[in-house]
C-alpha cells in the first residue's frame, strides 16, 4: 500500500482545519460560558464542523458545479468573515450591557459560529474537501479514506480544545482575554492572507510565493 498520498491527504487537511489555530477562537469564545460547559461546547463545535465538511465531501462538488462558483470567491468570502471576527477579538466590547446581552443567550451558541464555522469548517477547508475527493477523479473507497482522514483531524481537533479548557481553568478569564487580543491579530492575518489567496485564485493577482531564508544559513561573502 502507498502511504505518501494518505500522509499528503493527512498533511493538507490538517493545514487547512488547522486545530492549532482554532485554539484561540475557543479560548474567545468560551469566556462567557459556564466552565462546565466547555467541553460540550468543544464536542458541539467540532460535531458541527464534522457535519458540514462530510456534507461538503459528498455534495460539495455538485453544489459548487451547479451554482457555477469559482474557488476563489470562497476564499475571500471566509477571508472577510475570519477579518469580521478578528476585528471582534482585538477590539472587544467589554461594557456591561454586553455581558447582560451575553449572559442572557444560548451559552453554547457561539459553538457553531465562530468556533465550528468558519474557524473550524472554514471555506478552505470545504474547497479542500471538495478538491480531495473530486468525483471524476477519485472512486468511493478513495472518498471513505478521504472520509476517515478527515475524522482523525476532527478527533485531533476535539482533544487540543479540552486541552485548551483545561489551560483556561489555569489562566483565567484576564488571562485568555489577553491571548484572544494577540491572536486576533495572527487571525486578522491569515485572514487578509486568504482574501489575497482568492485574489490570486481569481487572476485579480498574480503573485509567486516569497522565497523564506532560514537565520541559520550563512551568509555569502562577495
Amino acid at each position: 500500500m502507498d502511504w505518501a498520498p494518505l500522509i499528503k491527504e493527512l498533511v493538507t487537511l490538517f493545514v487547512v482545519i488547522d486545530p492549532v489555530g482554532s485554539i484561540p477562537v475557543f479560548l474567545f469564545a468560551v469566556q462567557r460560558v459556564p466552565r462546565r460547559l466547555h467541553r460540550l461546547f468543544a464536542l458541539r463545535a467540532v460535531s458541527i464542523s464534522a457535519l458540514v465538511l462530510l456534507a461538503f465531501l459528498v455534495g460539495g462538488q455538485f453544489l459548487l458545479e451547479t451554482l457555477g462558483l469559482r474557488f476563489g470567491s470562497f476564499q475571500i468570502a471566509g477571508g472577510i468573515i475570519l477579518f469580521l471576527f478578528a476585528m471582534t477579538m482585538v477590539f472587544g466590547d467589554s461594557k456591561p450591557a454586553r455581558e447582560i446581552e451575553e449572559a442572557g443567550r444560548d451559552h453554547l451558541a457561539g459553538a457553531v459560529f465562530p468556533l465550528a464555522m468558519p474557524s473550524i469548517a472554514s471555506p478552505g477547508a470545504m474547497l479542500a474537501i471538495v478538491i480531495l475527493t473530486d468525483n471524476h477523479t477519485e472512486s468511493i473507497a478513495d472518498q471513505a479514506i478521504t472520509a476517515g482522514l478527515l475524522i482523525l483531524v476532527l478527533l485531533l481537533t476535539l482533544m487540543l480544545l479540552l486541552a485548551a479548557s483545561a489551560v483556561n481553568k489555569v489562566i483565567g478569564n484576564t488571562g485568555a482575554s489577553v491571548i484572544s487580543r494577540v491572536m486576533g491579530i495572527v487571525l486578522a492575518t491569515i485572514a487578509v492572507d486568504s482574501i489575497v489567496g482568492g485574489l490570486n485564485t481569481l487572476g485579480v493577482l498574480n503573485l509567486d510565493p516569497m522565497p523564506i531564508e532560514s537565520p541559520m544559513t550563512p551568509v555569502e561573502q562577495n
